[in-house]
This record gives C-alpha cells, sequence and structure tokens, in this order.
C-alpha cells in the first residue's frame, strides 16, 4: 500500500502532495554528493552549461507541472485521452523549464519519468497495492501513442536510433526495469547494511549506471565512453560501494574517468530521481524523504 496518501481525499490534496515529492526527488538527486560526470554540490561535474543553483530552478520550476499532471490523473483510465493530455502537459511544463533556465535542458527526461509516476498515482488515487503495479500502470500509459505528440529532435533520441539500444522513453514503456531491478534494491540494501543515506542513493545510481544504456554518455563519448562508465561503476559496488574506503578508491577512479571523458549519465541521474520518488510512496519503516 501507498501509505504515505491513503489517506487523500481529494484530487488537489493529492496532487499537492505528489507534486512536492515529484520537485523534492529533483531536488535531492541533484544535491546528492558525490556523483561521477554529473552537477553536484562540489561542482558542474562535465558540463560547461549547468549549475547546482541553475538545476535547483528548474526542478522548483516543474511543481505546477507535476500538480497538473496528476490532477488531470486523477481516477482516470490509461487511455488515449489521459495519454494526449498528460503528453500536452508535459510539453508545456517543458516550456516553462527552458524560460526558467534560458533555454538550457535541465530535466526533460525527468519530466517524462516523473510524470509517467505522478500520473500512475493518481490514476489509482494514491492507493495501489504495490510498487510493481503502480510502474505497469505507467508502463500502460509509456506505450499508449500521444496523437497530439510531434517528431523532436534530441540527443538522447539521436543516440538511441545511431546505436540501436533502449532509451528513456522504452525504460518506462517497461515500467522502469532498472529502478524496480536494481536501483531501488540497491537503496534498500545497502540502507539495511548499515550506509548511510548519502552513501546508500550513490550506490542506487552506481547500481543503474552499471547497466544503463544511457544515451546521455552515448550521445557525448559513445561506445567506449559507455563501457567505461559502465565497468567503473561495477567496480566500485564490487569493492562494497560506498560506504567502505575501496569503494571509495574506485569510485574516484570512476569520477576522474567521467570528468576526462567529458560524459555525464544524466539518463541514470533521471532513474535516481524516479527511484527517489518510489521510495517515498512505499517507504520501509526507516525511509524518510526529509
Amino acid at each position: 500500500m501507498l501509505n504515505l496518501l491513503v489517506d487523500q481525499k481529494s484530487a488537489q490534496q493529492l496532487a499537492q502532495q505528489l507534486s512536492q515529492l515529484a520537485t523534492q526527488a529533483l531536488l535531492d538527486e541533484v544535491r546528492l554528493t558525490p556523483k561521477p560526470g554529473l552537477v553536484d554540490m562540489r561542482s558542474n561535474g562535465a558540463h560547461s552549461d549547468l549549475t547546482l543553483e541553475l538545476m535547483e530552478r528548474s526542478a522548483n520550476s516543474l511543481t505546477d507541472t507535476f500538480y497538473a499532471i496528476a490532477k488531470a490523473s486523477y481516477d482516470s483510465p490509461a487511455d488515449v485521452s489521459l495519454r494526449a493530455e498528460i503528453g500536452h502537459l508535459g510539453r508545456l511544463g517543458e516550456k516553462v523549464m527552458l524560460e526558467a533556465t534560458d533555454g538550457v535542458n535541465t530535466h526533460r527526461g525527468a519530466i517524462w519519468a516523473l510524470g509517467l509516476i505522478v500520473s500512475a498515482a493518481a490514476m489509482h488515487k494514491g492507493q495501489c497495492k504495490s510498487l510493481y503495479q503502480l510502474t505497469q500502470t505507467a508502463a500502460t500509459l509509456a506505450r499508449i501513442h500521444d496523437p497530439r505528440q510531434k517528431q523532436q529532435f534530441s540527443k538522447g533520441k539521436h543516440a538511441s536510433m545511431r546505436y540501436r539500444i533502449p532509451g528513456a522513453k522504452e525504460q518506462a514503456q517497461q515500467g522502469f526495469p532498472h529502478v524496480m531491478q536494481l536501483g531501488l534494491p540497491r537503496l534498500r540494501e545497502s540502507r539495511q547494511n548499515g550506509a548511510n543515506e548519502t552513501h546508500a542513493r550513490v550506490d542506487a545510481l552506481l547500481a543503474m549506471m552499471a547497466t544503463l544504456t544511457d544515451t546521455c554518455v552515448l550521445s557525448r563519448g559513445g561506445l567506449t565512453a559507455l563501457n567505461t562508465i559502465h565497468q567503473g561503476a561495477q567496480d566500485v559496488l564490487a569493492a562494497g560501494g560506498m560506504a567502505t574506503s575501496a569503494g571509495q578508491q574506485r569510485f574516484a577512479k570512476l569520477d576522474s574517468d567521467a570528468m576526462q571523458l567529458f560524459v555525464s549519465p544524466g539518463g541514470a541521474a533521471d532513474l535516481l530521481s524516479a527511484t527517489l520518488l518510489l521510495d517515498w510512496l512505499a517507504p520501509e519503516p526507516t525511509s524518510n524523504p526529509n
């Protein structure tokens, strides 16, 4: 049971709670430190156009978008009408985001992933029996063709076509397997093993980075860079994760490699935001979104 939400009695109340959680997930992801090649509280990572302040501004600009998506989805079926509506709201959200960031794409992938999760939670009125049910509802919605969607170029789509690999669209259509099978289990396992929250969240990020065909990495560095990122993340986890000195030493090498290759695993970062949101929607007894 999504026990944070079972007492909600109206679309407005639920939409407000979901939009706040989705925004907080984005803020917690960008503030998580350290992350290899990504913007964090240490640096801009492998980016010349992104800063922590810009990412925070972007995240906060999307609260109203998540609210509108949740409100439109409340107690609705997964049909083409809803798919068209949330697609429209997502594109409006992109415009708001770009206005807030002076044209820099900061969270387009996150709008897609978190928007679907927020929509699915609202469709079930915040009372899914399990996270699996919720993510499968999101997957059903993602598989429906959006009749109002125009062809849109993105570096991620170009990388998916060039290398013939799945991207953010397919990840959602499959029910977020990297989140459900890797990120969320590793987050909770690391906590149970005594890791602090920062280390557990970095472990979750690395668990997804280790195998994700991250189009953000591919678009910048190709397959060679992707293989380096995969191996580096695997090495950190094999050494015991971020709670161990050996894992931290391996992380330092991964971080250095990402910077030298000038690649940033933005796809994995979006999935970490989704992981945090799902963790809060169905938390363990010790889980706390604050």
